[in-house]
């Protein structure tokens, strides 16, 4: 789908100010490409990896590109490709996903008259950086929950069997959709950084100060970010190590109690199977009170190493 800005230009492409291609054809990637001299990338140029295929200069065009990341399903991120052409005072922009910034900027832009594309440019790259604000306190919000019911201690308690486990995996996907979507945007602001650098550097000779100054303030708002970014990765790290130590330690619970089972039975089978052998001469067989005394054997081989097991501490 193609856009133009100003909307009074959609039949006049050439007094076109910004071209938004959301999904384009090829019809509608020759439509612009005619209107602004340029030949525009498809989607696997704008998806490679290297700084010099997404930071290219097309005569007086900067041709730039940046992963973003996007909503996917089930509350997790996936990365698509944008393409950003800057040429003179025009702006072509290139994205196979909807991106809610784009319709905020375009809702914003006024309607009597047009604003050159560097201006729309930086208000697109404020507006991300917004976004991703935003999208970082919300990790932060449930990041601070999971980390509260990681270590509360009553959730320990009222857990058990097959509830604790469902818990302990919930909790484990959740860290990882968590650090998938950091790394989604720790990506993505540093691929926008590299891209505000290299407009600074060479697209804004003959633009406004106050152009440059703002470029250079989302520029270090994006450090900020990615200062931030990494504290919370960190804080992923260590709720991700509590988890699995504590998964552990449950673990390790089991077993104990398995183990402690398994020897206290050992003495009681000892003395049933002694007992079960059919042998003539077994003076217990003949006493009033062998059978009574078989059954208080077995009993205390049993609670004579469940009281040395609970006096160690082990239960």
């Amino acid at each position: 789908m193609l856009t133009a800005y100003p909307r009074s230009s959609e039949h006049n492409p050439d007094a076109a100010v910004w071209f938004d291609l959301l999904n384009p054809t090829e019809d509608e990637l020759g439509q612009v490409e005619k209107s602004t001299g340029l030949s525009l990338p498809r989607a696997g140029a704008l998806g490679e990896i290297e700084r010099s295929s997404r930071l290219q200069r097309q005569g007086g065009a900067l041709i730039m590109s940046t992963p973003t990341a996007v909503q996917a399903s089930a509350g997790s991120a996936a990365m698509a490709p944008l393409g950003f052409m800057l040429t003179g005072d025009r702006l072509v922009t290139i994205r196979f996903t909807e991106l809610v910034v784009f319709d905020t900027v375009r809702a914003q832009l006024p309607a009597d008259q047009a604003i050159g594309g560097i201006e729309i440019f930086t208000r697109l790259c404020e507006d991300i950086v917004d976004h991703m604000a935003d999208a970082l306190e919300h990790l932060a919000a449930e990041l601070g929950k999971l980390s509260q019911a990681t270590f509360r201690q009553d959730d320990a308690k009222s857990d058990h069997g097959v509830r604790a486990n469902l818990k302990s995996k919930a909790q484990l996907r959740q860290v990882g959709r968590l650090g998938h979507r950091l790394s989604a945007l720790r990506d993505g602001a540093l691929g926008l950084e590299r891209i505000l650098a290299f407009a600074e550097q060479f697209g804004c000779h003959d633009t406004a100060i106050e152009i440059k100054a703002r470029l250079t303030s989302v520029r270090q708002d994006l450090k900020s970010l990615a200062d931030y970014n990494d504290q919370l990765t960190n804080k992923v790290q260590f709720v991700l190590d509590a988890l699995v130590g504590l998964i552990g330690i449950a673990q390790n619970d089991i077993f104990k109690v398995l183990t402690i089972v398994s020897i206290v039975g050992i003495a009681p089978t000892l003395i049933a199977g002694i007992y079960g052998m059919n042998f003539k001469n077994m003076p217990e067989y003949n006493w009033t009170y062998g059978y009574p005394y078989g059954l208080a054997v077995i009993a205390l081989s049993g609670i004579l190493p469940l009281i040395w097991f609970k006096f160690k501490g082990w239960f």
